[in-house]
């Protein structure tokens, strides 16, 4: 293949076939998902770093492994993204704040070791919101990254920058994590496929400080690809003493699956969120696309109480405890809702931490009973659609200094209770503004909410769609 834009619109295991057959070289792959980076920075601002001197070196190092009848790794010369939340050695590690803006660590992410070693070859480290704190793709130390579908519009956060790259053809495989669903919500938003895997399936170290609810995934245009990177990326590792020791299943291989007799629950908003009607509409048609696999589909009610006031004393307190020393220095130079979030938190006492200890375990219990009678749960992935970037909330959304979460709220529940989750674009608003369907399973079933997402790629395929960019 010669032309630079099909060759960045590859799915990965798509470029890694042509690889292997020696059609491709790691070095024709890279350079054109250079070319690219760097003609949509200016419009997108997707990266924080960039490493293409780095990633030119390595693609040639992979490529001549080739030419001396070396195997073939796992993502061999594969253009990947790492975002800047993640511990990379030598490579700064600013998440989004002047406070960290001189950083730079000294040890690598277990899943950056793993992503070299498997022949990924790293473009950069992308955008993300002041200390991953929101759901929106701006920051006081990058500014504002744009939605590649509509520019000025929200990209969605905290993996703001790798949804981005996602969407816009700028490598083939992205990092992201999720701690209240930081990676489906950027990725609903520019309408690509993210997965928050069930917690502890990929190590993810140093371990942040924030009640066990940052779980690694990949965001990639097709659900294969995703399976393709939680293979290389899962497995055990003892920094994380929440690592689970299962080694990662097969999961490309055993991606096709039918769905005919599942059980499937559906909710448009879990009995206690507003949802936009659109959004709401749009989902309503994608469930029935399971309908028509053979599916057995039932709408429930309320499945649980309402978790966001539990979720709001972690939320906060934990940032009080952990920025809240650095406000009286940095606060000037920080979001104001992060100071403001980070404020709220200081209210609470460790007694209210614990009831809300109490709280997350009768949530776990209400979810691991869903999962008893249904396979599957489907929700919208948000409640709105991408709106004007620079906003908290939308418009004609009720305000609020920091509490962004209610437009999102489909979203934290399966943090707290670390079950794995997926969102898969299918449709668009009159606007053309991507929406997301979120799929979600039983813990440790990351393979059925594959499977699920792969049939509904199969009826409902989404990644022919490019934004205008």
């Amino acid at each position: 293949m010669s032309d630079p834009t099909e060759l960045c619109f590859l799915s990965a295991v798509e470029a890694l076939a042509l690889i292997r057959a020696r059609k491709l070289s790691p070095v024709e792959l890279v350079d054109a998902a250079i070319a690219r980076a760097e003609a949509l920075q200016p419009k997108l601002n997707a990266f924080v770093t960039t490493l293409f001197d780095q990633a030119r070196e390595r693609a040639r190092a992979l490529e001549a492994e080739l030419a001396r009848g070396g195997p073939v790794r796992p993502l061999h010369g594969l253009p990947v993204t790492l975002k800047d939340l993640l511990f990379t050695k030598g490579i700064p590690t600013k998440a989004g704040s002047w406070i960290f803006a001189d950083r730079v660590p000294e040890v690598d992410a277990p899943v950056v070791e793993r992503l070299r070693a498997a022949g990924a070859v790293f473009l950069g480290k992308t955008t993300v919101p002041e200390m991953g704190w929101k759901g929106c793709g701006d920051s006081p130390l990058t500014g504002i990254s744009h939605n590649p579908w509509k520019h000025g519009y929200n990209a969605g956060g905290s993996s703001t920058g790798a949804a981005i790259c996602a969407a816009a053809g700028i490598g083939l495989l992205h990092q992201g994590s999720d701690g209240a669903g930081s990676i489906r919500m950027p990725a609903a938003f520019c309408g690509v496929f993210g997965l928050k895997p069930s917690f502890g399936r990929i190590p993810y170290w140093p371990v942040p400080n924030n009640d066990l609810i940052s779980h690694i995934g990949p965001i990639t245009r097709t659900v294969a690809d995703a399976a393709l990177m939680l293979e290389v990326m899962a497995g055990p590792d003892d920094r994380d003493q929440t690592s689970l020791e299962a080694p990662p299943e097969p999961y490309l291989a055993r991606l096709e699956a039918d769905m005919r007799g599942k059980g499937i629950a559906w909710s448009p908003d879990l009995g206690y969120l507003r949802v936009d009607p659109e959004i709401r509409t749009i989902c309503e048609d994608a469930v029935r696309a399971f309908e028509a696999m053979g599916a057995v589909v039932e709408p429930i009610a309320q499945p649980w109480p309402d978790p966001w006031p539990m979720e709001r004393c972690f939320y906060s307190s934990n940032y009080a405890g952990n920025i809240g020393p650095l406000l009286d220095r940095w606060a000037d130079k920080m979001d104001p809702g992060l100071v403001a979030l980070t404020r709220d938190g200081m209210a609470y006492s460790a007694a209210d931490w614990v009831r809300a200890r109490q709280q997350r375990a009768e949530l776990y219990d209400r979810v691991r009973a869903l999962f008893e009678r249904y396979d599957l749960l489907l929700t919208p992935t948000l409640s709105v659609a991408a709106f004007p970037a620079g906003r908290l909330i939308p418009e004609h959304w009720e305000q609020h200094p920091w509490e962004w979460h209610r437009w999102a709220g489909f979203s934290y529940p399966f943090n707290l209770t670390w079950v794995p989750a997926a969102t898969c674009p299918c449709g668009f608003t009159k606007d053309g503004l991507p929406v997301g369907l979120q799929i979600v399973a039983g813990r440790h079933r990351d393979l059925l909410v594959l499977r699920a997402a792969r049939a509904f790629e199969r009826v409902r395929p989404w990644a022919q769609h490019r934004p205008p960019v």
